[in-house]
Order: C-alpha cells, then sequence, then structure tokens
C-alpha cells in the first residue's frame, strides 16, 4: 500500500536481523529430533488407532523403539527392519507386538539398512501423497463451489466441547456469514504427549484435536460449502506437545488454516523452547505442503504486556515468524501473521495508536493474510461499551485492509458467547465493512503526522530490539530466557517436553523431512 512513510532501509534492516537471529534457531532444529517429529512420521505411513487405554499406537511403538535403540536415529529404519525381518505384517500389529514386549528393535546396517530406508520413504510417501491429493480436492472445491467474496475473511470460533454440538454451531455460524470456523481446542490439550483418538464429545472449553473431530467438521463444512455457493474454511491448532503430529492430521483431513506460531508454546505454556523450535519447523514444512495458512499468535502477547510499551514486541515476533515460515517453505499467502487491537481505550489517542500499528503490519507484509485480533484484555463487561469498542476494531480492520478478521464479541470476559451474542457480533462487522466499503482506498494519513512517526518508531524499536537479541552470546533463546516477549521467561534448558527431545546422530534418517524438504534420493 505504501501508505507509510517508512524508510525502506530500515525495514530491510529489520527483515536482515530477523534472519540473522532466525537462522541459528534453524540450525538447531535441523540438529534435533523429537517424539512427536517421529510420530508424525508413522502417522504419515498410516498408524492409527488406540489400545484399550486410549493410548494411541504411534506412542507405543515409538517409546519402545526409542528404549531399544535410541530417539537419535529415527525410528523409521528400526520400524521397516522389523517389518521386513517379518516381525509383523503391518504396523498396527507391530505396534501391538511392541507393546506386548514381543519385538526388539536393532539398527540395521549395509544392505539391510538401505531395504529400510527404501521401505519406510514408499510409506510415509503414500501419506504425503494423500496431503498433495486434499490440496488438490480443495483448489477444486474452490473452483466448483465458490470463494467467499470478498477480504477480510469473518472469521468465528465455536467452541462447545462436543463435536456433534459444535457442528451444528459451525454450520449455522457459516450460514450467518462466517468465512472460517475455527474449533478452539479443549484447554490443557497443548500440554497432551499424545493425540486423543475418534470423535470427543466432552472437553473443557473447547473440543479436542482429533483426527476424527477433523473429519466430521470438514465433512460437515462441505456440506454446508455447497449449500451457500462459497467454500468455508476450517481452522485448528497445530501447537503444544504434539505440534508435528497434529499438523499431520490437518492435512490429510484437508484442513484450511491452524494455528501455528513459534513461540507461543514456549511463553505461555513454558513448553521447552528447543522442542518447540523442532517441532514448529516440521509442522510448517506439511503446512506448506498441504496448502495450510498458518495463523500466528503475537496477540497474545498483549494479554500480559502493555498495547503501547509492547508493540515493538508485536513486530519484532511478526518478522521472527515470518522467516521461520519461509526457511519452512511457506508462501506469502499462507502467512496469517497476528497483530490485536488491545490498547487501554482510556489511553490518548487510543484509536489511532491502534492505526498505526495495525497500518505497520499490513506495510510490512503487503501480500500476508494477516490476522487481526478484536479487544478482550479491556472488556469489562459493560456489553455497550464493548459493542462499541468491537465497532472501533472493525473500523480499523476496514481502513488498514486487514486479511482475517476474528469477530468481537460484546460479551467476552463476562460469559461464553450466546448464540444471539454471535449474531450482533456479525451485524455489527456487516455493518462497519458495508458502509465503510473500500475506505483504505481513501485512508492516507498525513508523512509527518501522528499515526506515520507512530508506526516509524514501533519499526525502530523493533530493529534495536532485533539487534539486542543478536548481540546475546545465545541469541533468541537467551531473549526468551530473559522475558523478552510477553514478560515470560522461559530457559531453553527448562520446560515441559525436554525429555523429548535427541541430538540427531550421524546415522540420522526420516524420510517425511526428506520429501518434505524436496530431496530427490
Amino acid at each position: 500500500m505504501g501508505k507509510l512513510t517508512l524508510d525502506a532501509a530500515d525495514v530491510r534492516r529489520a527483515r536482515t536481523l530477523a534472519r540473522q537471529v532466525g537462522r541459528p534457531i534453524v540450525k538447531t532444529a535441523q540438529r534435533h529430533t523429537t517424539v512427536s517429529v517421529e510420530r508424525a512420521t508413522l502417522r504419515l505411513a498410516g498408524l492409527s488407532g488406540a489400545d484399550a487405554e486410549g493410548t494411541p499406537w504411534v506412542n507405543r511403538l515409538s517409546d519402545v523403539v526409542r528404549a531399544d535403540v535410541g530417539l537419535e536415529h529415527g525410528v523409521s529404519a528400526p520400524v521397516w527392519d522389523a517389518l521386513l525381518r517379518g516381525e509383523a505384517e503391518d504396523l498396527v500389529t507391530l505396534a501391538q507386538k511392541a507393546s506386548a514386549g514381543s519385538v526388539t528393535f536393532r539398527l540395521p546396517e549395509g544392505r539391510d539398512l538401505t531395504r529400510a530406508r527404501t521401505a519406510a520413504r514408499k510409506a510415509v510417501g503414500k501419506g504425503i501423497t494423500q496431503i498433495d491429493r486434499r490440496r488438490v480436492e480443495r483448489e477444486r472445491m474452490i473452483a466448483k463451489v465458490g470463494d467467499a467474496p470478498r477480504k477480510p475473511w469473518i472469521y468465528l470460533i465455536v467452541a462447545t466441547g462436543d463435536i456433534y454440538e459444535d457442528i451444528p454451531q459451525a454450520q449455522a455460524a457459516a450460514r450467518e456469514g462466517a468465512d472460517v470456523i475455527a474449533v478452539i481446542r479443549s484447554t490443557g490439550q497443548s500440554l497432551l504427549d499424545f493425540v486423543p483418538e475418534g470423535a470427543t464429545r466432552e472437553g473443557f472449553a473447547g473440543t479436542y484435536a482429533t483426527q476424527e473431530n477433523f473429519r466430521l467438521m470438514r465433512a460437515a463444512l462441505d456440506e454446508t460449502s455447497r449449500e451457500l455457493g462459497r467454500y468455508v474454511r476450517l481452522t485448528n491448532y497445530a501447537s503444544g506437545l504434539c505440534m508435528p503430529e497434529i499438523a499431520a492430521l490437518a492435512g490429510l483431513e484437508r484442513l484450511d488454516m491452524m494455528l501455528n506460531d513459534s513461540m507461543y508454546g514456549i511463553l505461555f505454556r513454558d513448553i521447552n523452547p528447543i522442542r518447540t523450535f523442532v517441532d514448529q519447523r516440521f509442522s510448517r514444512q506439511v503446512h506448506a505442503r498441504a496448502g495450510i495458512i498458518i495463523n500466528t499468535g503475537e496477540d497474545n502477547y498483549l494479554t500480559t504486556a502493555d498495547a503501547v510499551e509492547a508493540a515493538h514486541t508485536v513486530t519484532t515476533s511478526q518478522l521472527l515468524n515470518e522467516y521461520f515460515a519461509k526457511e519452512a517453505g511457506l508462501e506469502d499467502w499462507q502467512l496469517g501473521l497476528g497483530h490485536a487491537f488491545e490498547i487501554d481505550p482510556a489511553v490518548p489517542d487510543s484509536f489511532r495508536l491502534e492505526l498505526a500499528h495495525a497500518l505497520l503490519a499490513r506495510q510490512l507484509f503487503p501480500k500476508a493474510p494477516l490476522k487481526w485480533m478484536p479487544p478482550t484484555r479491556h472488556m469489562t463487561g459493560d456489553v455497550f461499551r464493548g459493542y462499541l469498542l468491537d465497532g472501533f476494531f472493525n473500523l480499523v480492520g476496514a481502513l488498514t485492509d486487514q486479511g482475517i478478521l476474528l469477530v468481537g464479541m460484546m460479551t467476552e470476559a463476562v460469559v461464553t458467547p450466546w448464540i444471539s451474542d454471535r449474531d450482533l457480533a456479525l451485524q455489527n462487522v456487516r455493518y462497519v465493512m458495508d458502509s465503510a466499503g473500500k475506505l483504505h482506498e481513501d485512508f492516507h494519513p498525513a508523512p509527518g503526522g501522528f499515526i506515520n512517526l507512530r508506526a516509524r518508531e514501533v519499526l525502530g524499536e523493533s530493529i534495536g530490539l532485533l539487534e539486542d537479541i543478536k548481540a546475546h552470546d545465545n541469541g533468541l533463546l537467551d531473549a526468551i530466557a530473559d522475558g523478552t516477549f510477553g514478560l515470560m521467561k522461559r530457559p531453553a534448558d527448562k520446560g515441559r517436553g525436554l525429555e523429548g527431545v535427541a541430538r540427531k546422530a550421524a546415522d540420522y534418517y526420516n524420510p517425511a523431512t526428506e520429501i518434505l524438504e524436496g530431496d530427490p534420493a
């Protein structure tokens, strides 16, 4: 858009610093694997289901392989070596026998290793081919039934805890105008080191992310898409301890967007930083292959830090998220970078500050479908004030040409919204978008005015922060440990899931990584 008078050299400097800060993290991720990366690989090869206690077979099988030969070699060669030796006729049977203690795994060598790797690549390749088919299926369906008629896409949340209650609510929301349905994940699922199996009917402030729940909701929204004559997108969460596995399941079941932030799990769920960065890179490689749009979580920083003082940390995170995403293969149109309308409305010029921050994000990432989050922190329970504040949020979205707009609810911080609350919220969005139209085409802040000066100030502070991070001995890992983002201090040698990380051995092999990174071997 070019509406802000940003110094092009500053923008280039910011991206250069983000690359310099992010590159050591990528190298660390490349040197490590995790239990969830290995389990995701088994899922891509077709292993599903769970034992009588509900523990997935991918967990059972990978745990035994790790106990026998270690995680650092990857599970693929030992698993397919066992299959080729006749220990079982398929992966499920092998997992069952391993769980019962009747299979011992080894590290194959020579010709046995070559045969095991070839068989593993063939099996995992079938799963990735299925992801490719689902991506083509999405493209064909959009071509056939039509797409959302305009941007921003209206993003609306469903969260009953029961997938069979979520489905009719999601379909109703689509009929009321929602373009994207987000099924909020059950509280605490990000801390489970396994993915529950099957359709679920009990959740806590959300519904469990499972392959069957994905399948059921996708089928229901496909039906509604055909009814409405526009494709309705489905969102869930690829985060937490099972980030790679959930990403793989999303690709297999044709989800369209996934919440996938590089630091959210570290900061807000105390998941080990190394575990998170390794899992995030693999999951984004899957998203890139599947044509899934990621949604990042910068808005969360502003729930714990002041939205004016910490504005530059949002910009810094967006730049890092962009670097990590593109390094993993994602394209600009897949970068739903997050930001939020969270400045205290009592602050003088709060609306102009929000405009400056939103316009800065739009101009720094002109091709990205930015995800604009509504006010939550300063919703007081006064529904009239809240409705007005949501209207201001929608107006900033119109003025700055946002790509994905999460519908704000006037009952935020009071109750879980009723369907009637959702109807009123959607009316608010429709009124502002219909009446403001393409107001962003006419909106040009004064070159030396408040909005331009504020945007340049935030960009300058972001550059300063990236320079400080670069100066740390261990770069971004030290900055995270110091509480730079969201005021959360998370050391690299602590946090949940650390025990599930392994440094790769010289003979490490993972066919999924090989295929996703385009290795023709």
